[in-house]
């Protein structure tokens, strides 16, 4: 059989993911000739797992999306049925917004985006081999023998890739879903000399929403009025459902563990590694014995289906044992499961391979985004997919690497772990993997990055002007409530009192009075008599930098102390096994790893705070030899 020669782009992407949408999008916004590639068109946006978008820390992620310019917050607004601030009784570091999403909808949203966007071409095709060609560029052959050439490659295959689903004793090939996976690329990358690995993880059961007894269950309601993910969503309209909550038992650890044997898990028939911070319902039960209970959250997968998510009881143990445990659970005790739970399989790579734009270091044009990175979670998926198609079109156009640090977003932080330290299970991002948090909150995304958005190319005049616009807004707020006085009076003390802070004798400074911990905006309405009509974004903005302006402050040293380490940088071609006083643990990662700086060297496991002294004294020493020779 022979081959056919199918088209040329400058951009292509394998994998319709949300690692892959944001890819396109990007690449093709940004005026490249992009094609983007699909097993089954009916998959594109798929949210196989969970039917919601962000959460803790992965909230953060969608908010830098969107104030670069990305989609996924847009559509998350577009199809949603609840929003959610979760932790709200903590700090503003860790606030982070987690909507329902109506799943089918959100596919059907972001496939119709992609077939409307400019320069974009979305095609079913199994991508089944890639080589570079003497040239430079990348020759794709489909499943169908099509030959497509492109100048720069992005690998977004999820979990498709080599994916193999686990439940029970049953196991065969299979994306998630049931669509056919990726079964030749994996070959095809390890001819090139990409080695792979093999990764895990798992999905609940979807139950029939009229064989559930909701009476027994908790509600959950959402927030009142719902906030948006996106910066130009204006208004999100009534929350359109609620979710409910139920627990585990005694008898539903019993079951499990009687069964445990014919977990695959267990069993050692599963090879892949899991997700520590996603673990399956038999992992929690074994892994937690004391533990007396495990809570659940129901929630319905959309408006125009029936089918319910059991949110933390995910399995790959029998159907049959699934079914008993399901209905040890108050309010599933006649539950029918629509689509049983599962374990997927699939191949990954070891992102310690790629330069912080997510390019090959060996293999100049090509990329790779989410799960084929070692992630998980559609969050840090589409995150780097959107650095990704950046970086590409970058590329192509001869422009600049783009490349976010460690204290400019989350997005950051995510790159640098995965390219840094690798990632020996299924990476999540979490508030707590960043040293600069209160400076990375979700509420801030778009003054850290609407200006770098569109400066890129991503971020339209027109929104750029309405960020100036409430820029200008915050200052002028700001100036106010420092030069606002607000005289002693008995309604003034009767609030403080009531709020546990200290009554005041004479007049004092509006800021003075928002920086006690007990005190915000809302409960000061009342006396703050000449308060201009702002949206609540605002004030917001205004509160936070008042009552946390020390600590801001102290991070913000920290940040200017990292960023001169991150200025000191290291030659690509040095061969760490060369220099002196290096341990050998350190010559090794530096030589894998290949940091671009000193900053980048001394987080990775393994080099210590000797071996960075031993870096900083041969890069000095190379500098003021190389300054030496020009002035001879």
């Amino acid at each position: 059989m022979s081959t056919y020669f199918a088209g040329e782009y400058d951009v292509a992407v394998i994998g319709a993911g949300h690692a892959g949408i944001e890819a396109a999008l990007a690449s093709a916004r940004l005026g490249c000739k992009t094609a983007i590639f699909t097993i089954n068109m009916d998959a594109v946006g798929n949210c196989p797992c969970n039917p919601s978008i962000g959460g803790t820390a992965k909230g953060h992620l969608v908010r830098e999306i969107d104030a670069l310019g990305g989609e996924m917050g847009k559509t998350a607004d577009e199809c949603f049925l609840q929003m959610r601030m979760l932790n709200l009784g903590k700090g503003p570091a860790v606030h982070s917004l987690r909507a329902q999403i109506d799943r089918r909808k959100y596919q059907d949203v972001m496939k119709h985006k992609l077939e409307l966007t400019e320069n974009l071409d979305l095609r079913q095709a199994e991508i089944t081999d890639i080589e570079q060609t003497k040239s430079g560029e990348w020759l794709l052959t489909t499943r169908m023998l099509a030959q497509f050439m492109a100048k720069t490659v992005i690998i977004a295959t999820g979990t498709y890739l080599g994916g193999k689903i686990f439940i029970g004793e049953v196991s065969f090939e299979s994306g998630p879903d049931g669509v056919f996976p990726a079964t030749y690329l994996s070959e095809s990358l390890r001819k090139l000399g990409i080695p792979t690995r093999r990764f895990k993880t798992g999905t609940p059961a979807r139950v029939l929403r009229s064989s559930i007894d909701l009476d027994k269950l908790e509600v959950q309601e959402g927030d009142t009025p719902p906030v948006p993910f996106s910066y130009e969503t204006q208004s999100l309209g009534e929350n359109k459902v609620v979710c409910h909550i139920s627990w585990t038992n005694e008898n539903t650890k019993k079951i499990i563990l009687d069964n445990i044997h014919r977990s695959p898990l267990y069993g050692g028939k599963i090879e892949g590694v899991g997700p520590r911070y996603c673990p399956s319902l038999e992992d929690k039960i074994v892994r937690f014995e004391h533990k007396e209970r495990h809570q659940l959250f129901i929630e319905p997968c959309g408006l125009d289906t029936e089918e319910m998510y059991l949110q933390g009881m995910s399995s790959s143990l029998p159907e049959e044992v699934q079914l008993q445990f399901y209905h040890t659970i108050p309010g599933l005790e006649n539950a029918l499961i629509m689509r049983p739970a599962y374990a997927i399989e699939y191949d990954c790579i070891d992102p310690t391979s790629m330069n912080a734009t997510l390019e090959f270091r060996d293999f100049e044009g090509l990329y790779g985004a989410g799960q084929f990175n070692g992630s998980s979670g559609y969050e840090e998926a589409a995150a780097q997919g959107l650095i990704a198609g950046i970086n590409a079109a970058h590329k192509v156009q001869g422009k600049d690497e783009f490349i976010l640090d460690r204290a400019s977003s989350y997005i950051g932080t995510l790159i640098d772990d995965l390219v840094t330290k690798g990632a020996n299970e299924p990476y999540r991002m979490m508030t707590s993997r960043s040293e600069y948090r209160l400076i990375l909150r979700q509420d801030n995304a778009d003054t850290r990055l609407t200006p770098i958005g569109h400066d890129i190319g991503l971020i339209s005049d027109e929104r750029f002007e309405r960020f100036k616009e409430k820029q200008r807004l915050i200052e002028k707020e700001m100036h106010r409530v420092k030069q606002t006085t607000i005289p002693a009076s008995e309604k003034l003390n009767e609030i403080l009192v009531s709020r546990e802070t200290s009554p005041v004798e004479g007049g004092i400074r509006l800021f003075e009075l928002l920086k006690r911990p007990q005190l915000n905006y809302k409960v000061l309405k009342d006396v703050d008599t000449d308060r201009p009509n702002l949206a609540d974004a605002i004030f917001e903005q205004v509160e936070i930098a008042i009552k946390y302006e020390g600590y801001i402050k102290k991070q913000l040293a920290q940040v200017e102390q990292m960023r001169k380490l991150e200025e000191k940088r290291l030659p690509k071609d040095v061969d760490y096994k060369e220099l002196t006083g290096l341990r050998l643990e350190a010559q090794e990662k530096l030589n894998r790893v290949r940091p671009a700086n000193i900053g980048q060297a001394s987080r990775i496991s393994g080099v210590s705070p000797a071996d960075i002294s031993v870096l900083l004294i041969w890069l000095a020493k190379s500098s003021h030899n190389k300054n030496t020779e020009v002035d001879n």
